[in-house]
Order: C-alpha cells, then sequence, then structure tokens
C-alpha cells in the first residue's frame, strides 16, 4: 500500500470513528513522511479527540515548525489548548490567527469562548459580537453572547440574544435551558419552565436540560416532580454534584431526611468545596438527630465560605438547641458582621436573647429584623407574640397583630373563594374539622390534643390533621390513631395546603400555633374552610381577620374583654386547657415520676421555684418574688436557665431586687422527665406576671406542687386564675402585689397546708374539668356546633 492510500485509509478510519485504526496508519505514512503537515494536523486533531491535550500539542507544534504561516495549524493548536483549559495560551494562538488569515464567525467564536474563560466578558461580548455580524445564523454566538451578558447582569440583552438563537432554531436545547434559566432568575418562573421543559424535550438526555427544570420546580415547590427529573440528571452522569445538591433540596422538602443527607454528602464527595450542600447537610443532620455532623457541617460550610451568612445562622440555631446560648448569640452577631441588613439573622438573634431572658432586646431586634425586611411574616410574628410576654394590657399586642394582618393577611383578601358545595349549609350534618399544627409530637401542645382527639365523637365529626411535624415520632402515631384523615403537609407551601384543605371539604378549620414557631397564618390567611377557629397556642389573639373565633373561658375573659381581640371569643363552660401528662404508667421511669415528700421536710426550709422559661421573668414578675423572699428569710429559690451569661444576667437582676445569689439555684433546659422530677425540689411554685405559667402550672399541679399566681389584665395573664378555679382553689390566685406575697408567705408558713396539697393536688386535678378529656370534648364540639349553625345563618 502507498503512503496516499495509507494516507487515504487512516482518514476513513478517523471518520468512522476508529481513532485506535486511524492512529497507528498515520505514524505509519509519518515513518515515510515525517515532514507532511497534513498527517501531523490530522493526527493532532486525533489526539485531542482522545484527550491526550500533550500528545496532541507536540504534533501540532512539530507541525507549526515546520509550516509556521498555516493559519488553520495555530487555530487547531488554540483547540488543543483550550481543551486542556490553558485559557490564556489558546487566546494567543487564535490571535495568531487573526494576524494570518481574515476573521471568520468561528474563529471570532473560539476567541470568545476563550476570553469568557477567563471571565473578560466584555472583550468576548466584542468577540460574539462580530461572530454574529460575520453569520447572523450562528446560534452557538448568540447563546455564548447571552450567557457573557448574564454574566454582567445586563439580564435584558442576555435574554434577547437567547431569543434570537431561538429564532433561528426554535428547539435549539441550549438556548432554551438557558433562556428558561435567566427568566427563573428574574423571578419569572411560570415562564421559565414552559421553556425548560421545551429543552427536556429537544434533548432528553442533556443533564443541563433536566437539572435546570428540577431546580426551577423545586421553587414552584413541585418536588416530586423535580426529584424524578434530578435523580435522572444522576443516572446520566453520576459525578454532577449540582444535581446530587439539588436532588437532596427536593428529598428533604419530601420529609424523606436520610436520602437527602445521602444526596448532600454524594455532592461534596463530588466537590469538597461545595459550601451549600454543607450548609444543607448540616439542616439535616440536625433533624436526624445528628448534632455533632450538623455542627461539622455547618463548621465546614463557613470554612469553606467565610461569608455563608446562612451557614453562621444555622450553626448558631443548632447552639440554641444544644442550649449553648453564648455561642449562639456570638454566631449571630458574627452573622450581622457580615450582613448588618441581615433580617433573618435580626429574627434568629431575637430569639436567642429571648431565650436567655433578655426579652426586650429581643423585642427590639424583632423590629431590626422588620425595618430590613417589613415582609419578614415570620419575624412579624414572633414580634406580635412575644409583646404578650411584657405587656400588661390586652391593647399592645392587639395592635402588634392588626399590624400584622394589614401587612401581610390583606393581599389575600381578594383571592379568597366561595364555599359553596352542595349540601354545605346543613347544619346538623357530621362536620368535617381540620387541626393544623408542625407540633404533633412529643411537644407541649400534644399534652392538650391528646385528651381532645381521643374523645371526639367521629359518628358526628370527621377530624383531620394537617401535620408539618419534621421529625415525627411515638406521640405523632398516637395522635394520627386519632384521626380519620391524616395528611403529612410538609412538602406543600400555603396555596396548595389550602387547596388540600378545599379538596377535603373541611367545614371548621382550628388553628393550634398562630403566630409561634413554624405556624402557618398566611394558610388561614386565605379562608380554605367556611369557619376558622384559633385555640391552644395561647388565649391571645391572632389579629387574622380570616380567623373568626378564638376559644376561651369565663375565666380567661370575664364579660367586657371581647373588645381585646380582632376574634369573636366562644367561651368553652370551663377551662381553656384539658391536659394529659402523657407518663405512661408501663414506663420504667413512670415510678420516678410519682409525688414525693415536701423537700423542706429534708431541707429545713421553704424552696419556691418557677420552671418557666426566663422570657416570662420580666421585673414585674422578680420583685413580687423578692417580696415573698423578704417575708420568708430562709427560704430558696429554684429557676430554669441556660448556663453561661444568662444565668449571670439573672442573677444581677435578681440582685438588683434585693435578692441575694446565694439564695438562688439553677437548672438548665431539660428534657420532659427530667424536668418534671425537678418539681421533686420545690415546695411551692411562684407564677410568672404578667403571662402567666400554662403547662408549667398544670406539670406542678401534677407533680403535687401548689403555684401561686398573679391576676393580670391580659388574657395570658389570668390563665393561673382559670386553672386555680378548676382546681378549686381560688385562694391561691391573687388580685394585687401584696395579696400575691401575703398568700404565698402563709402558705410557706402552714406547713400541714402544704403538704395535704401535695399529697392531694394530683389525685385534685385527676378529677378537675382540666383533666377531663370526654367533658371537654364534648364542650369543644358544642362550640363547633354553635360556630357552625351561625355560619349557615348568614353565609
Amino acid at each position: 500500500m502507498t503512503v496516499d492510500q495509507t494516507l487515504a485509509t487512516a482518514k476513513e478510519r478517523h471518520l468512522a470513528g476508529d481513532l485506535p485504526a486511524a492512529r497507528a496508519l498515520y505514524q505509519h505514512g509519518l515513518v515515510s513522511r515525517p515532514d507532511d503537515v497534513d498527517i501531523l494536523l490530522r493526527l493532532g486533531i486525533l489526539e485531542l479527540q482522545c484527550g491526550a491535550y500533550d500528545a496532541a500539542l507536540a504534533c501540532l507544534d512539530d507541525a507549526i515548525a515546520r509550516a509556521p504561516d498555516v493559519a488553520r495549524l495555530h487555530f487547531a493548536r488554540g483547540h488543543a489548548l483550550a481543551a486542556a483549559q490553558r485559557f490564556a495560551d489558546a487566546l494567543r494562538a487564535y490571535e495568531r490567527v487573526l494576524a494570518l488569515d481574515a476573521p471568520s464567525a468561528d474563529l471570532l467564536l473560539a476567541i470568545g469562548n476563550a476570553l469568557q474563560s477567563l471571565a473578560d466578558y466584555p472583550r468576548a461580548i466584542d468577540a460574539y459580537t462580530r461572530a454574529v455580524e460575520l453569520e447572523p445564523a450562528h446560534v452557538d454566538a448568540f447563546i455564548n453572547l447571552g450567557n457573557c451578558y448574564k454574566q454582567q447582569d445586563a439580564h435584558d440583552a442576555a435574554e434577547n440574544a437567547y431569543r434570537r438563537a431561538l429564532e433561528i432554531q426554535p428547539h435549539n436545547a441550549n438556548a432554551l435551558t438557558n433562556l428558561g434559566a435567566l427568566l427563573q432568575i428574574r423571578g419569572r418562573v411560570d415562564t421559565a419552565i414552559p421553556l425548560l421543559d421545551a429543552a427536556v424535550r429537544a434533548a432528553p438526555a442533556s443533564p443541563y436540560a433536566l437539572l435546570n427544570l428540577g431546580v426551577a420546580l423545586l421553587e414552584r415547590r413541585d418536588f416530586t416532580t423535580a426529584a424524578a427529573l434530578l435523580a435522572r440528571v444522576l443516572e446520566l452522569d453520576a459525578d454532577f454534584p449540582e444535581a446530587a445538591y439539588n436532588l437532596g433540596i427536593a428529598l428533604h422538602a419530601l420529609g424523606k431526611t436520610h436520602e437527602a443527607s445521602g444526596c448532600y454528602q454524594r455532592a461534596v464527595a463530588r466537590d469538597p468545596a461545595h459550601a451549600d450542600a454543607y450548609n444543607n447537610l448540616g439542616n439535616v443532620l440536625k433533624e436526624l438527630n445528628d448534632t455533632a455532623g450538623a455542627a461539622a457541617a455547618f463548621d465546614q460550610a463557613i470554612a469553606l465560605r467565610p461569608d455563608l451568612v446562612a451557614a453562621h445562622n444555622n450553626a448558631a440555631m443548632l447552639m440554641r438547641t444544644l442550649g449553648r446560648i453564648d455561642e449562639a448569640e456570638t454566631r449571630l452577631q458574627r452573622a450581622l458582621e457580615i450582613d448588618p441588613h441581615h433580617s433573618v439573622t435580626y429574627n434568629n438573634l431575637a430569639t436567642v436573647l429571648k431565650d436567655a431572658g433578655r426579652i426586650d432586646d429581643g423585642i427590639a431586634c424583632y423590629r431590626e429584623a422588620l425595618r430590613c425586611d417589613p415582609e419578614n411574616v415570620v419575624a412579624h410574628s414572633n414580634l406580635a407574640y412575644s409583646l404578650t410576654f411584657s405587656a400588661e394590657d390586652a391593647q399592645t399586642p392587639l395592635d402588634e397583630c392588626r399590624r400584622w394582618s394589614a401587612r401581610h393577611e390583606a393581599r389575600y383578601r381578594e383571592a379568597r373563594r366561595p364555599h359553596a358545595q352542595p349540601g354545605l349549609h346543613d347544619r346538623t350534618r357530621r362536620l368535617r374539622i381540620g387541626y393544623v399544627s408542625p407540633d404533633f409530637r412529643n411537644h407541649c401542645q400534644a399534652l392538650f390534643m391528646m385528651p381532645l382527639l381521643s374523645h371526639h365523637d367521629h359518628a358526628r365529626f370527621e377530624i383531620y390533621c394537617y401535620a408539618s411535624v419534621a421529625r415525627p415520632d411515638d406521640i405523632t402515631t398516637r395522635l394520627a390513631s386519632h384521626a380519620d384523615g391524616w395528611r403529612d403537609v410538609r412538602a406543600l407551601d400555603d396555596e396548595r395546603l389550602a387547596q388540600q384543605i378545599r379538596d377535603d371539604r373541611i367545614d371548621i378549620l382550628v388553628d393550634l400555633t398562630m403566630h409561634m414557631a413554624d405556624a402557618r397564618p398566611l394558610l388561614f390567611a386565605r379562608k380554605p374552610a367556611p369557619v376558622q377557629i384559633a385555640w391552644l397556642a395561647y388565649p391571645g389573639t391572632t389579629g387574622i381577620g380570616a380567623i373568626d373565633y378564638r376559644l376561651t373561658d369565663p375565666w380567661l375573659d370575664p364579660p367586657g374583654t371581647d373588645h381585646h381581640y380582632s376574634e369573636q371569643s366562644i367561651r368553652l363552660a370551663d377551662s381553656f386547657w384539658c391536659y394529659d401528662p402523657l407518663i405512661d404508667a408501663s414506663d420504667a421511669s413512670a415510678g420516678s415520676l410519682a409525688v414525693d415528700a415536701l423537700p423542706m421536710l429534708q431541707n429545713g426550709y421553704v424552696t419556691f421555684g418557677c420552671l418557666n422559661n426566663p422570657c416570662k421573668l420580666t421585673d414585674h414578675a422578680l420583685q413580687l418574688w423578692r417580696g415573698v423572699l423578704h417575708e420568708t428569710g430562709d427560704a430558696r429559690l429554684l429557676l430554669m436557665a441556660p448556663h453561661g451569661s444568662a444565668r449571670a444576667r439573672l442573677i444581677e437582676r435578681l440582685a438588683s431586687h434585693g435578692v441575694d445569689s446565694e439564695r438562688v439555684r439553677f437548672v438548665p433546659f431539660q428534657s420532659r422527665a427530667d424536668y418534671l422530677r425537678t418539681y421533686h425540689q420545690i415546695d411551692i411554685g411562684l407564677d410568672t406576671f404578667p403571662y402567666n405559667g400554662h403547662t408549667t402550672s398544670l406539670d406542678a399541679c401534677w407533680m403535687g406542687v401548689p403555684v401561686v399566681t398573679r391576676v393580670g389584665a391580659t388574657a395570658v395573664g389570668r390563665a393561673g386564675l382559670s386553672q386555680s378555679m378548676n382546681l378549686g382553689l381560688s385562694e391561691l390566685a391573687a388580685h394585687s402585689d401584696a395579696q400575691f406575697v401575703d398568700i404565698a408567705v402563709r402558705l410557706a408558713h402552714d406547713r400541714p397546708r402544704i403538704a395535704r396539697l401535695r399529697e392531694g393536688l394530683r389525685a385534685r386535678i385527676s378529677a378537675s374539668p382540666l383533666m377531663d378529656g370526654a367533658r371537654f370534648a364534648a364542650q369543644i364540639e358544642t362550640a363547633y356546633r354553635s360556630a357552625w349553625a351561625r355560619w349557615c345563618d348568614t353565609a
């Protein structure tokens, strides 16, 4: 075979994709013609196709040495250098081509690509612009031109370039993908999704098209479809970290926490510098109760990107969960150094300060969060709730709740849809009741939901629970067993949940969380049910016009107080609460939670105690307690507060009120069983003011500890009165500061009476309306019937 025949065969094998055979033939040809520039060029191109960049450059450099003024050799060398990511060298090679030959659209495209890779976007834009001037139908040049404009935040110009590409090739997957991604960035996700969907149809095996559509669907909260698309990306490219990261987001939103963790770990394994993946990994590990792993993930995210404010916030809130309040505050202050106007950070800092007992500082931080972002609905809810801890009047929280409504609820009023399904106005039919909460779990809310759910009359009421529980547990399972319909709605946004509630044809929707953590007030603002009622979280107001009623009792709200609330008050006959300590008698720890002897019998002095959150320990409350301790010279005080500066500050505050630190002991935040056992150390409970203890006072009574309460002017400040009246212990409720001191001091000096109370309180509360689930459920159901009848009369 002649050399020419050998080369012809080599070209055929090269075009057929048989690269090993073509290489061997080219090399055989070079033996006879070592100076053949064409063979060197073709062999260089072949090595480039094989990813052997050094070999390709060797061939091309050899060819250029023999023919330095052949433009196509320098052009090929530029491609090899670009493939090896030596973009500056590639640019010099392309510039040599320009010196030897007239510019072509493909050459200008290559120059633009090199400049774009060097982040020299203005010069790249110039090169791409010249390319499309020479070849107006050059789709790739228009796409890359759009990419450079996007990098320069020139979004209008970028959009125009992508649309020009689509005018030329309407089904070009890259143009569709890039335009869709741009529109998503610009907040036009509903316009972006059809384009991204068309990109996937045009290139169903394109990982980038699938990824971008999946990310857009994440924004639309269509997590199920997004997860399927992103999983497909990983089938096509197992080493695609962004696909693993975004699949983790989708799975996390769907409540598949373990699977999400695996995806984030996969993302950081492929891209160890992926700070966002580490941050999200920390969040899921926290949910999985791997606090050490979560802390390490957050710290790694911060190490990789020290200005990642989200990671600083997440790490801080993990420290809060662990009771390391000082560290939480320090981390949040660091986040504010990075971004002094970050609303979420101010909100989190306010919550940490509240935990530390610095309620006024917390309120100030919530206000700052709203100044930075007036649309921060979470911070506004937190502010409204926090005001109930310090306000001794009902008007202050009501005014803030009304401001909340004006800011956040008003936009949903026009969009509310009528409730008009057939038979709706039948007042005697079986009613569908929906309860909405993130706390159907081992949480104080369950102490009150269990007696109600377990005693509902299912013949007359069909019970649905809409649970946004991040970490379901055994209590979740028990509560779910009492529902006719249980909906896990973690993955649903407020609009989709509202539609689910409409589809379930709920008649009465009950909010159990109000303005507290993880509440869904904007769900209720959409009015998905004909009648909406607030109950349980606290007996105050929501300020939300779409909530028609609030449940209360005659002691929390005596006649003349209805103007304190935006809702209409429905007074239950006995009590706002019905309590179950949820202590399983068969549990091994139950025996240690029996009522024991008075600690004063062993100590020789009275121990007063309050295990309420420190945010309730106002100066007014401390002054009341100071009066009690002053009149009982050898008494002690037991309080709950986290370790660190929170305790030190509380000691200073007590000292400013005349309470010696030697008379005060502290316990930290504890598990429920350990917290209940702490009542073994307390003889008499002292209530907080102006926000009384609610669950804590019922816990105290169940553990045999009577609570002396100060009656206030607000519903939260009359909880002690309501509970005392239902226990038949009205003598423990004081209507003035002086009376509070007198009641507590007299009780402390009456050892036989304290002993009788301790011995009989558990039986007393067990026999009272406060633990009569059947009675309470019947009263609630009567309230529901009454509210429904009124709606039927007026609708």
